[in-house]
């Protein structure tokens, strides 16, 4: 039985899956978005979102651990600089993941994992919808049918009393 054996291993072992992995995040902080297949994307996912929560607080201590687990200067200076400004007011859900279809050599499950907060697609469609989008009550509506009557009969009795000058 498998009971709280959370882990995906991936058919690797433990070296070869921690190397991966560490490529991977490396790849996805280098160029904020990454294909790859959704069991990858789902471990990788866990393996760099507390990285991500890790760079918030700009320490020694903090760049050592991410260090340690990334093996790479250039995506350590990035995450640190660019990245934790960016997300430094969500408190988690750093990434997204998005499945594409199947690869055609092995019918594998594919799709792209991306850091939210730099899809200025997803971001310009949030803002757009958000500024045509409008709520009306139905009392609100209702009041305004029952006070265009009420503002014509003024209008209607001038409009009779100018004509009965007029005669």
């Amino acid at each position: 039985m498998r009971h709280n054996k959370k882990f995906n291993h991936l058919g690797r072992t433990a070296s070869h899956r921690n190397a991966m992995l560490a490529n991977m995040a490396c790849s996805l902080i280098k160029h904020k978005r990454i294909t790859t297949t959704v069991a990858k994307a789902k471990a990788l996912k866990k393996f760099v979102e507390p990285l991500i929560t890790k760079s918030k607080n700009d320490t020694t201590n903090s760049r050592r651990v991410v260090f340690s687990n990334l093996q790479d200067k250039y995506a350590v200076t990035e995450l640190f600089k660019e990245i934790s400004v960016k997300i430094a007011d969500r408190p988690g859900g750093y990434t997204r993941i998005i499945k594409t279809g199947n690869r055609l050599g092995d019918n594998a499950e594919m799709c792209f994992i991306e850091l939210v907060d730099y899809n200025e697609n997803m971001a310009k469609d949030k803002v757009a919808k958000k500024a045509t989008r409008t709520r009306r009550s139905k009392k609100s509506s209702a009041a305004a049918t029952e006070a265009a009557p009420a503002a014509e009969a003024p209008v209607a009795e001038e409009a009779k009393a100018e004509e009965a000058k007029a005669e």
